[in-house]
Parts: C-alpha cells; structure tokens; sequence
C-alpha cells in the first residue's frame, strides 16, 4: 500500500505546486497566502509519504483528498483534478491493501512449505 499511496502523493505535491502558480494570477489572493496554503499542502503530500503505514496516516490522506477537491474554489480546474485525485487514492488504499495481504499469504505460505533445518 505504501508504495501505491506514495506514487499518488507525490503526484499531488506537484499538482499543487503548479495550482499555486495558477493562483498566483488571482487579484483576490496574495502571494503569500497562495504558497502558505501551498507550501503547507505539498509538505503534508510529502510527509504522509513516511506516514502512510502508521495509525491515522490513510484518514490525514483522504484530509487532503477534500481539501484538493475544495481548492476548486480558488482554481476551477482543480474541482476535476481533485476529483481524479481522490479516485487514485482510494485505488491507492484499496488495491494497495489487497497487495498487502497477498505478499502475507504468500509469506506464510513460503514458511510452512520450507523444508526444516538440516
């Protein structure tokens, strides 16, 4: 699963990195409130990279799912990107979760079918 739900992440660190550039032509918004919440939204993808397999790291992801989402607010285009995003997310945790459970299966598998020491 960590390896599925990094992937996605790190494509995320990207897609708000350049929505920041594409907020950064709003007259409504100042550049330093544009890259704060930016900068704050790509050092969380970041970080739940390491966070993923611990306790609350999928919920802090699906956190940042909606916040995407929500960005469509300030970048129209963000609404359908969020959206696609939020999609490989759950494919990310489900698929990655069934990956998980196979490599168990095949591990224990794999020890009980080991010959014994000799």
């Amino acid at each position: 699963m960590r390896t599925l739900c990094a992937s996605t992440l790190i494509g995320e660190f990207f897609v708000i990195g350049f929505a920041g550039l594409v907020a950064m032509k709003s007259d409504d918004l100042s550049n330093t409130t544009v890259w704060t919440v930016c900068g704050i939204g790509m050092l969380l993808s970041v970080l739940l990279c390491g966070m993923i397999t611990r306790p609350g790291g999928t919920a802090l992801g699906w956190a940042l799912q909606v916040a995407l989402v929500a960005s469509g607010f300030v970048v129209p285009m963000m609404f359908i990107l969020g959206l696609v995003f939020g999609g490989l997310w759950w494919a990310s945790v489900h698929y990655g979760r069934k990956i998980d459970e196979a490599k168990a299966r095949w591990a224990a598998q794999a020890a009980t079918e080991a010959p014994a020491g000799g």
